[in-house]
C-alpha cells in the first residue's frame, strides 16, 4: 500500500479516486451483449455461457432433483452455519416491517401508506473462484419477507455446467422460485428482457464485477429498476495507537482479496500504526490462497496519515466507503458521527467479515462513492410503498377551497373543475 502523509484538504478528491477499467470499451462490450440477448434470448445466452463460462449447456434452469441433492453434499457444520446466518438475517430484517398507520390529515380526509411486495425479482450471485452463497441469504430472505411472488436466481456454472452445492442449499432454504445456470451481463440481461427459459423481472439485486455493474446501470437506463450500483469491493479503515494492527490488516485482505479491482483505504493518525499494519499485511499475505488477487488490490490501495481522527472521518466521509470499520478508543462516538458510508463496524472486534456473513446486517452495499446517496439493501429493497387516501363528503368540503384556489394558481382549471363539481353537487 502506497503511503500518503498529511494531504491537503484540495488533494483528496485524487488520492480517494477508485479503480476502474476504460469505461468507454466497457459499456460497447456490454451494449453488444444486451442487444444480442434482448434479440436472439436462449441462443445468445447459451453462446455466452460457452465463451465466458466454457459451458456447452443444453438447459439453464436446474431441475429439483440436483436442487435437493445438494444438500447431501455439504458438511453438517456448514448446513448449520448457514441456518444460523439465515436466523439472524431473518431477525434483523423481520424488524424493518412497517404497519399501515391511518392518519387524518384533516376532518374527513384520510391518508395511510401500506408495503407491497414486488412481484418478480431477479437476484444474482457471483460464482467462479468465490461462490458467494452468502449473497443468496442477504438477497434471498427480505425478498420473502416483502413476500415476493416470484424470486428468480441467477448465477454462472463451471465447464460442466454444475453451480456449488451451498448455493444451492441456500436458495431452498430462503424459498428461491427458480435457479438459472447463468451468469455475467447474460445473467442480467437475461433477467431485464426475459427469454424462452428465462423470466422478465421487475427488479435486479447482487453484487458483481465492473461487467455486471455496467450491465445493471445500462437496463436501469431502459426501466428495470435495480438496487444500486454494486460494483468491486472496497474497506476503509480508521485506526489509533490502541487498534490491534494484526486485526486491521485482516480486515483489509478480507477486502483485497475479492478482485485485484477492489480497493482498501487506512486512515490514521499515527505513522507507527500505519507502520505495523503495514509489516502485518506482508505477514498475512503470504497465507492467503488468493494472495496474487489481494497484491494487485493493495496496489490500488493507500494508508493515508492524518492529523488527527476528525480529519481521517471527514476525509472518509468524502470516500463513501462500502464498508467502515472504525478501531479507535472512542469508536461509538465516532461512529456518530458517519454520515457516509454502507456499513459502519465499531471497535476492535467488529471485524467486516460479521457483517458479510451472519451478525444479521446486508452485505449488499453501495460501493464506488454511492453510499453518498444510496443505502444497503433492506427489506424496503423489495417492497412498494402505495399511498392511499379517502375524502369523505365532510373531507371534501374541509380542503376543497384550498384545492381550488392553488389549482387556479396553477393554471389547471381541469384540476379546480373536479373539485368544484363535488362542491356543488
Amino acid at each position: 500500500m502506497k503511503t500518503i502523509k498529511y494531504p491537503n484538504k484540495s488533494t483528496w478528491k485524487e488520492i480517494l479516486k477508485r479503480p476502474a477499467l476504460d469505461s468507454s470499451s466497457l459499456e460497447a462490450t456490454v451494449k453488444s451483449i444486451l442487444a444480442d440477448i434482448k434479440s436472439n434470448g436462449d441462443s445468445a445466452v447459451k453462446k455466452y455461457a460457452l465463451q465466458f463460462d466454457k459451458a456447452n449447456l443444453n438447459s439453464f434452469e436446474v431441475n429439483q432433483n440436483v436442487i435437493k441433492s445438494a444438500e447431501t453434499k455439504l458438511s453438517a457444520e456448514l448446513k448449520n452455519a448457514i441456518q444460523n446466518a439465515k436466523s439472524n438475517i431473518e431477525k434483523f430484517h423481520s424488524a424493518q416491517k412497517e404497519e399501515t398507520q391511518l392518519i387524518e390529515t384533516t376532518s374527513g380526509v384520510n391518508c395511510w401508506r401500506k408495503s407491497v411486495g414486488i412481484e418478480k425479482v431477479g437476484l444474482y450471485i457471483p460464482g467462479g473462484s468465490a461462490p458467494l452463497f452468502s449473497t443468496v441469504l442477504m438477497l434471498g430472505v427480505p425478498a420473502k419477507l416483502a413476500g415476493c411472488k416470484e424470486i428468480i436466481l441467477c448465477t454462472p456454472s463451471d465447464s460442466n455446467g454444475n453451480i456449488n452445492p451451498a448455493i444451492l442449499f441456500a436458495a431452498q432454504l430462503v424459498g428461491v422460485t427458480k435457479i438459472f445456470k447463468v451468469g455475467g451481463v447474460q445473467a442480467i440481461a437475461a433477467m431485464a428482457y426475459g427469454t424462452e427459459s428465462i423470466p422478465q423481472v421487475y427488479k435486479i439485486f447482487g453484487p458483481g464485477n465492473q461487467y455486471v455493474t455496467c450491465a445493471k446501470q445500462l437496463i436501469n437506463k431502459e426501466g428495470v429498476a435495480i438496487d444500486m450500483p454494486a460494483g468491486p469491493s472496497e474497506v476503509a479503515v480508521i485506526a489509533d495507537e490502541t487498534c490491534v494492527p494484526a486485526f486491521v490488516a485482516a480486515d483489509l485482505l478480507s477486502q483485497a482479496e475479492h478482485g485485484v479491482d477492489s480497493q482498501v483505504i487506512l486512515v490514521s493518525n499515527s505513522e507507527n500504526v500505519i507502520k505495523k499494519v503495514n509489516e502485518e499485511l506482508e505477514l498475512q499475505l503470504k497465507a492467503l490462497s488468493r494472495n496474487t488477487i489481494a497484491e494487485k488490490a493493495l496496489q490500488n490501495s493507500k494508508a493515508i496519515l492524518v492529523n488527527s481522527l476528525e480529519e481521517g472521518l471527514e476525509l472518509l466521509n468524502e470516500y463513501a466507503s462500502e464498508h467502515l470499520i472504525i478501531a479507535c478508543s472512542h469508536a461509538d462516538e465516532l461512529a456518530g458521527k458517519v454520515v457516509n458510508a454502507g456499513s459502519v463496524f465499531i471497535g476492535n472486534y467488529s471485524c467486516e467479515s460479521a457483517g458479510d456473513y451472519a451478525s444479521g446486517t446486508n452485505h449488499t452495499l453501495p460501493t464506488n462513492g454511492y453510499a453518498k446517496a444510496y443505502s444497503g439493501v433492506s427489506l424496503d429493497s423489495f417492497v412498494k410503498k402505495i399511498t392511499f387516501q379517502k375524502l369523505s363528503k365532510e373531507g371534501i368540503n374541509t380542503i376543497g377551497k384550498t384545492i381550488e384556489l392553488m389549482a387556479e394558481a396553477e393554471g389547471l382549471d381541469a384540476h379546480k373543475n373536479a373539485v368544484s363539481i363535488r362542491l356543488k353537487h
